[in-house]
């Protein structure tokens, strides 16, 4: 990813009003970013024939408002400002196609650990943001590491909210794995079965059937992974949607690959240095990637209720 400084965009909607991009800043006390209690989404706008388009925008708010529940924040904005903010950043920085990142967070007001009368701060950037493993990772494939860090369960911390402190835990594996020489990890859950990766959900294919672990395993309920089941089951194939994955089954699986809102369909070529099929992009997932992005880029009218456009 290039760095702020090497992209062309210059404002942020911060709390209902938009901010030159050097000028969106907090408290050094913020309650987040002593306590990691914020909230967030990651979404993508792709470039089509009929201009940028918001990707499964609705279900992306949907997943912020639901993430706030359990720690009781109330997001002062509603779903249409929060859209109308993002659609503005698109067209006043005139991009085709981007990642969008709204974030709640608790603000300044007190520093104990409940955060009282903290303020709720909402803030949304756009960004250009290619392929997020890598420019070659869609066709050829990652290296990835069974991480030494395990996933928390969902009775400790709601695994199901997008919540900035919990990303730690993400940070912490793919850091490990980066070190190592590996592109990402894959991060197992306390009974030590495959939970998913550091921001992304994973599928292994078996016999031309797909499985993928559910949210018993202590995932994140992905829009990406809730799409690529929708599109693996329109093209006829079977999916184990809640499956409980060993790590054994990791070295033996057909194929593998990684879904996400940044990552989008990245296959897996080896785990811990074990050659995945024939170490290389899988037919299977190779078909899904090509419909997973005809749907996307619009080269096709389906799925057009998965689409706002600015």
């Amino acid at each position: 990813m290039a760095s702020f400084d090497e992209m062309d965009v210059d404002t942020i909607w911060m709390d209902g009003e938009f901010v030159d991009w050097e000028d969106a800043q907090i408290h050094v006390l913020t309650h987040a970013m002593h306590y990691g209690t914020g909230i967030f989404e990651g979404a993508r706008c792709y470039e089509t024939e009929d201009g940028p388009a918001l990707f499964r925008w609705p279900e992306h708010l949907d997943r912020l408002y639901n993430s706030a529940k359990p720690y009781e924040m109330e997001i002062d904005h509603t779903r249409e400002e929060l859209t109308e903010a993002t659609m503005e950043l698109i067209r006043r920085q005139d991009l085709a196609s981007c990642y969008i990142r709204p974030l709640a967070f608790y603000g300044y007001e007190s520093l104990g650990v409940s955060p009282g009368d903290c303020p709720t701060r909402t803030a949304i950037a756009v960004w250009p943001w290619g392929t997020y493993l890598g420019e070659d990772a869609l066709e050829n494939g990652i290296d990835v590491m069974v991480s030494s860090w395990r996933k928390h369960a969902s009775s400790q911390i709601p695994t199901n909210a997008k919540t900035t402190g919990l990303y730690v835990n993400s940070m912490l594996a793919g850091e490990e794995a980066r070190r190592n020489g590996y592109a990402e990890a894959i991060v197992l859950n306390k009974e030590g079965n495959v939970a998913e990766g550091p921001g992304e959900n994973i599928f292994l294919v078996r016999d031309g059937e797909l499985y993928t672990p559910g949210l018993a395993e202590s995932i994140l309920d992905g829009i990406t992974r809730d799409t690529v089941i929708t599109l693996a089951r329109e093209l006829g194939y079977t999916v184990h949607d809640g499956a409980t994955i060993s790590r054994g089954e990791l070295h033996t699986a057909d194929e593998l690959f990684f879904t996400g809102s940044a990552a989008e369909v990245t296959p897996i070529k080896r785990v811990d240095n074990v050659e995945i099929g024939d170490g290389s992009r899988g037919p299977i997932t190779e078909e899904l990637q090509t419909r997973f992005f005809d749907v996307v880029e619009r080269r096709t009218d389906d799925h057009e209720e998965w689409f706002t456009y600015p």
